[in-house]
């Protein structure tokens, strides 16, 4: 049964078990709502990179660091265009826009980025985008241009979320997920783990997207990445069975969501990325870039789907199961 009230203490028992019971129970569960061999690929695409106002301690992008990240004006939309095509001819059945903005502002820009959703969303693919906070009435302008999905992660819980960023409240991220799902654009929304949080915080930020209304139809979950010039960029590397705990327990507190397998991969084997996806993962982001971090290339990721017997997931298969 879907539940939306979860408790605290319901999910620390979860995620507290032996982790072999635990990817058990969420293999299981995958199982009831999902095809175990499926997994989406997405690729995400910086379309304004740098110079961001905000101070998100993990982020290369943000103006005060001093990082290798240079910073780029809004992409043009053809540009924007060919990048999609080709993500869709690799095999993406979702493409990701990101920019490095703090918010959404009604200007040029903006109007630039609707036509690059219109563009996308005749190709055939899950077109999202991640811009920053959104207003009710922004949202329903992607929605009306075509936008199917938005990435507005919670990044961490309630209570640790002021160590990590001071320039917009956690209420601001929430107020931004309702919304994009007021203008009935699907909801992408997870974390970063590794940021120096305990785990009574990894447990927080599943429990405010379990006790969501709806759940969110896709749940990223992050290994932090450190970045020199960054804040966290001494952090230690997040270990594998980390990042399965966290992907199982949201795959069983959340079983129809996507649970996407995300930052971090690169530095993990086939071999770990196999115990992710028995655990519940079902999605990765494709191509050599997260945005400005690396990420594995296409052909590895090609070759993994080989010898694991994967298959892509089809775009929309939601909504055509359903017709």
């Amino acid at each position: 049964m879907i539940r939306n009230n979860w408790t605290r203490e319901e999910i620390a028992k979860i995620y507290h078990q032996p982790v072999l019971e635990l990817i058990y129970q969420a293999a299981t569960i995958h199982r009831q709502y999902n095809d175990p061999n499926e997994v989406q690929v997405c690729t995400l695409l910086s379309i304004k990179t740098g110079g961001c106002p905000e101070d998100c301690a993990y982020c290369p992008q943000a103006a005060r660091y001093q990082t290798d990240v240079k910073v780029e004006k809004l992409m043009n939309t053809q540009e924007v265009l060919q990048k999609a095509l080709e993500a869709k001819e690799a095999g993406s059945t979702r493409f990701c826009m990101g920019a490095a903005w703090r918010e959404v502002r009604d200007n040029k820009d903006f109007d630039r980025v609707l036509e690059m959703v219109k563009g996308v969303s005749t190709m055939g693919l899950e077109v999202c985008c991640t811009l920053g906070m959104l207003t009710e009435e922004q949202a329903q302008k992607l929605k009306d241009a075509g936008l199917y999905a938005y990435n507005h992660n919670l990044d961490t819980s309630e209570e640790f979320y002021d160590d990590i960023i001071s320039t917009r409240t956690y209420k601001d991220r929430l107020d931004t997920l309702e919304n994009v799902s007021k203008a009935k654009i699907s909801v992408c929304s997870g974390g970063i783990i590794g940021m120096g949080e305990k785990i009574e915080d990894r447990i927080g930020m599943l429990y405010t997207l379990a006790t969501l209304p709806h759940h969110p139809e896709s749940v990223p979950v992050n290994a932090l990445v450190p970045v020199e010039g960054t804040p966290l960029e001494d952090q230690e590397k997040v270990s594998v069975w980390e990042m399965v705990r966290m992907i199982a327990t949201a795959r069983i507190l959340m079983p129809k969501a996507m649970v996407r397998l995300s930052a971090g991969r690169v530095r993990m084997t086939v071999e770990e990325q196999a115990l992710c996806f028995m655990a519940g993962a079902n999605s990765i982001f494709a191509g050599d870039k997260l945005l400005t971090t690396p990420n594995p290339a296409y052909v590895a990721d090609k070759e993994m789907f080989q010898i694991l017997n994967l298959v892509p997931r089809q775009a929309y298969k939601n909504e055509l199961e359903t017709v």
